[in-house]
């Protein structure tokens, strides 16, 4: 089970290092070239909408790579195969930036994307994205770490 898991975290943070490509404009937003700001968000929307709207089915497949990634810890979590304090990071790095994803990344995603905000809105939608996904990126990293010693 170690190895799946190794796969979907490796995966996962594939997609965060692309997001974070992007994401990482939101740097230019507080600047202050107007100019560069508002090409600098002009992408970031244009990024969202091809990746949340436009690229179906294939974004599906982030969700279906979250599903197995759960499927995959409770396996180990009711098999035993961790135990302790590793079972309990295991989870929660595991678990909690599926939820963020699912509870706020997404959907803010999605709302950027469609681009029927105020610019001063899809900034700040821009910057909750960027912040997440940073959180996400660290804790899947540690997950995909600790899968990797599972699997010795």
């Amino acid at each position: 089970m170690a190895a799946v898991l190794i796969g979907c975290g490796g995966f996962l943070l594939a997609v965060l290092w692309m997001d974070l490509l992007f994401d990482v404009q939101v740097r230019r937003l507080a600047g202050a070239d107007a100019a560069a700001s508002t090409a600098a968000l002009a992408s970031i929307v244009a990024y969202y909408r091809r990746a949340t709207i436009e690229a179906f089915p294939m974004n599906r497949l982030i969700g279906a790579v979250m599903l197995v990634q759960l499927f995959g810890i409770a396996h180990e979590l009711l098999t035993r195969t961790v135990a302790g304090a590793r079972a309990l990071a295991v989870l929660v790095l595991g678990v909690a930036p599926i939820a963020l994803a699912f509870a706020r990344i997404v959907p803010d995603a999605m709302r950027l994307g469609a681009a029927t905000d105020a610019a001063a809105v899809q900034a700040d939608l821009a910057r909750r994205i960027y912040h997440a996904h940073l959180v996400c990126a660290v804790a899947i990293a540690a997950f995909t770490a600790i899968q990797i010693q599972l699997a010795r």
